[in-house]
């Protein structure tokens, strides 16, 4: 039983590891491609970069959510579930502005 537990643990840890890297790789590059955006006068750059943002903030809601697995007590549950409404409440807020920039 320990075996699986530890497998667990290391497998959620991974998964939540490359998780947070590909959420940060997006942002990266979002980033890069909104500057580049901007400085060629691309009249969707705000568009595009709400975009990016929006797809790294889903990669990091799901780290966020795997992290949950490995929680030990309520105070860490607690916080994890701080930084989840708050990650879901951009979210939410990038999208409203996707849907308000694209029509």
């Amino acid at each position: 039983m320990d075996f699986l537990h530890q497998t667990l643990l290391v497998l959620t840890e991974a998964a939540i590891l490359m998780f947070e890297f590909v959420g940060v790789i997006v942002l990266v590059v979002a980033g890069v491609r909104g500057i580049y955006d901007y400085v060629r006068g691309n009249t969707r750059t705000r568009l595009n970069l709400s975009k990016g943002m929006a797809m790294a903030l889903e990669f990091k809601l799901g780290g966020e959510i795997l992290r949950t697995v490995i929680v030990h007590d309520f105070q860490e549950i607690l916080i994890i579930g701080g930084i989840i409404v708050l990650r879901a409440s951009l979210a939410f807020m990038i999208y409203w502005s996707i849907k308000n920039e694209a029509d």
